[in-house]
């Protein structure tokens, strides 16, 4: 086993994977129960599934797409959007889900994160965290898609949500999602420095090397990725796919 995990991330829109860029521009690359299928023959350790736009229509997750994804995964995955209360939360894990991802509820009732932890441990309790580097150089957290700024800088708040029951942050930068110019490891190592718990990074992936990267030059104890998982080639064709295992215990061991 990889002692670094290796996560595809992948979008949910409508109920259908997209992909943007930035948080924007998506695009529909497929269908998700197709792309289970594909990671489960790639034998991949783990899967995130974000449906992006259940917390903009205020609605509840799609509990009729999670259950025919759970039917068909063979591998832990975790899912997020429109999560918002406790009873979501134990349905989610009735339907199979192992971790859940909580955002934007996250901001406006943190409580909800501790009650999680009490009802499903800590460590099925994720944390996402959406970043944006500001003019001057900092980094500010925001919120509902990347939508809403809270005037909160990213260190401050992964301490706050590790002191409240979170066992795991989800660091995403917003400015390198869907570019493939690499991680922003200044955050990551920032983030990292600051908590005990486990961060996986996200936004920036375009090549294995870029994992690489990470792993040499943070603590960081998972690598997400879409772009790298669903696209090929600088035309971005549509290939579901994962790194060979081999390739990646070399790089990443």
């Amino acid at each position: 086993m990889l002692r670094t995990r290796v996560i595809p991330v992948l979008l949910l829109m409508d109920g259908g994977l997209v992909k943007g860029q930035e948080f924007k521009k998506h695009r529909y690359v497929g269908d998700p129960i197709n792309a289970v299928r594909i990671f489960n023959e790639k034998q991949v350790d783990e899967l995130m599934f974000l449906d992006i736009s259940a917390t903009i229509e205020n609605r509840e997750p799609d509990f009729d797409l999670l259950t025919d994804i759970a039917s068909e995964t063979f591998m832990p995955f975790g899912y997020g959007g429109g999560i918002k209360n406790i009873a979501t939360i134990e349905r989610l894990f009735s339907l199979g889900v192992e971790k859940v991802v909580i955002n934007t509820e996250a901001f406006y009732t943190p409580n909800l994160i501790s009650e999680a932890a009490i009802v499903a441990g800590s460590q099925s309790v994720v944390v996402s965290i959406d970043v944006r580097k500001t003019l001057f150089g900092g980094y500010e957290v925001y919120v509902k898609n990347g939508t809403v700024r809270t005037r909160i800088d990213p260190v401050t708040y992964a301490k706050k949500m590790q002191e409240l029951g979170a066992g795991e942050i989800v660091l995403c930068s917003i400015d390198r999602e869907g570019t493939g110019r690499g991680y922003d490891l200044e955050l990551i190592n920032r983030v990292t420095d600051s908590v005990n718990i486990p961060v996986v990074c996200l936004g920036g992936a375009g090549s294995v090397h870029d994992l690489a990267e990470a792993k040499r030059s943070s603590n960081v104890s998972g690598l997400a990725a879409g772009n790298l998982f669903v696209f090929h080639g600088r035309h971005k064709a549509v290939l579901i796919t994962y790194p060979d295992y081999i390739e990646l215990e070399k790089i990443l061991n």
